[in-house]
């Protein structure tokens, strides 16, 4: 799943999410866009959050054509 997608799935806004994360909204919102990515140490604030490993993070936008089905 993509960022956008776990933080949604969790039900948190940018803002709190990114508050969560003690990070800036628009830092979020570029990792969420594929803009910028986390470091390691962020990356485990993410895995923590959201409740997912690092490996079943898609860092990209779904605008790239990747879909989750459902099913």
């Amino acid at each position: 799943m993509t960022l956008k997608m776990l933080r949604i799935r969790v039900g948190l806004t940018q803002e709190a999410a990114a508050k969560k994360l003690s990070i800036a909204t628009s830092t979020l919102s570029k990792w969420e866009n594929a803009k910028s990515f986390p470091d390691a140490m962020e990356i485990e604030k993410i895995e923590k959050l959201y409740g997912v490993k690092y490996t079943d993070i898609i860092f990209l936008p779904s605008k790239h054509g990747l879909t989750v089905q459902k099913g």
